[in-house]
């Protein structure tokens, strides 16, 4: 491609990079939270939306590595795509593990709140179906991701298939291309040998003609003057 065309595949890269350092430092903040509840929710919101920008990024970079004209450039931008995606995996699971270790430490608090009283048995209560909630959420983006791996799985699938076809095609037309060669210069060497056998009988029925026109002007002197 141009050289302008590789300027959103740069932006895009820093974008992705932007995201994933802000993912990093979110699931910090949702680590060291100490609560309360609307404050994990809070951060868990956060994170979800730079997930989401970051998915949408991940998405455009693999549309324009699809576009390059060039397999090498092509290749190269699939490679930082994969790369980009299992980051994104690995952050994912930094997530969840943080509103585990978020989640255990509430608790902990909770515990120590049940000693005084009824209200704080509720607290806990909500705190544990926020949490389900919030849990429930990761699960469904969990999956999200896991779907979008496996469809670029069955493309790369795809891909090497179509690679391996065309592959397979290219040694065979070679393969022609190498017989219809030696059919070539076997006819080559037939139409040389044809030429030289032409020049040969044209050779030959000159003297026949030449030894034929000989004897009849030899009979045709007996007969009409056979004193000389």
């Amino acid at each position: 491609m141009a050289a302008a065309a590789c300027v959103p595949v740069r932006v895009c890269n820093q974008e992705i990079v932007k995201f994933d350092l802000e993912i990093k430092a979110a699931v910090q903040d949702i680590r060291d939270c100490p609560g309360p509840l609307s404050a994990l929710t809070e951060l868990n919101a956060a994170v979800k939306e730079k997930f989401r920008h970051l998915r949408g990024r991940i998405q455009e970079l693999e549309q324009m590595a699809k576009e390059q004209d060039k397999e090498s450039e092509k290749q190269a931008l699939l490679r930082e795509v994969e790369k980009h995606k299992k980051q994104m995996l690995s952050n994912q699971a930094a997530w969840r593990k943080a509103n585990l270790a978020c989640k255990i430490a509430i608790d902990n608090s909770e515990k120590d709140q049940l000693l005084q009283g009824r209200e704080s048995l509720r607290q806990r209560k909500t705190t544990k179906e926020s949490l389900a909630e919030s849990a429930s959420n990761i699960t469904e983006s969990l999956m999200g991701i896991s779907r979008m791996m496996s469809q670029q799985v069955q493309q790369s699938e795809e891909t090497v298939q179509t690679l391996a076809n065309s592959s397979r095609t290219i040694l065979e037309a070679n393969e022609e291309f190498k017989s219809m060669s030696g059919t070539i210069q076997l006819g080559r060497k037939l139409i040389t040998k044809y030429n030289r056998r032409e020049l040969t009988d044209k050779l030959l029925i000159f003297l026949a003609l030449a030894l034929f026109l000989a004897t009849v002007l030899y009979i045709l002197k007996k007969r009409l003057f056979p004193f000389l």
